[in-house]
């Protein structure tokens, strides 16, 4: 079960991380200027928009915190979304937008890892991306860094 303080941790550890605020006050994380998580509270819309329906992927609304992760491009998106990692999922409002959401109380903490890393990695500089797999002694051709 991992939480918002697991989360900063985790991020903090990677390569060239800032920790700040997004326009709405919420904790964000970027790497480059460029941020790849960040703090998603449900808003009374997107509960609204639920409706009865239950998004792809866990229960609504969370049971707790939400992280925004960003993804390299909508197929990796579908994906990771496709793979039934628990609390993994998205709502309309992220409908063609690369990233998804992820209620943190229902995820393991190597979950969370390799999700923050994946999207620390879909928006690190590719040198620093390359170094990262390197040191973790993964090939960089994994690496679907932007530019």
């Amino acid at each position: 079960m991992a939480g918002i303080e697991e989360a900063a941790a985790l991020a903090a550890e990677l390569p060239g991380v800032t920790e700040g605020e997004d326009k709405f006050g919420h904790r964000e994380w970027a790497v480059a200027g460029k941020g790849f998580a960040w703090v998603r509270p449900f808003t009374k819309a997107d509960i609204k928009r639920f409706g009865d329906q239950v998004p792809a992927g866990d229960q609504v609304p969370p049971g707790g915190p939400v992280l925004a992760l960003r993804v390299a491009d909508l197929a990796e998106k579908e994906a990771i979304l496709a793979a039934g990692i628990p609390g993994v999922f998205t709502i309309p409002h992220f409908d063609g937008y690369k990233a998804y959401l992820a209620d943190l109380p229902a995820m393991s903490a190597g979950d969370l890892a390799e999700a923050l890393a994946d999207a620390w990695l879909s928006q690190a500089p590719p040198a620093l991306a390359d170094q990262f797999l390197a040191d973790r002694g993964r090939d960089s051709s994994v690496s679907d860094s932007e530019t």
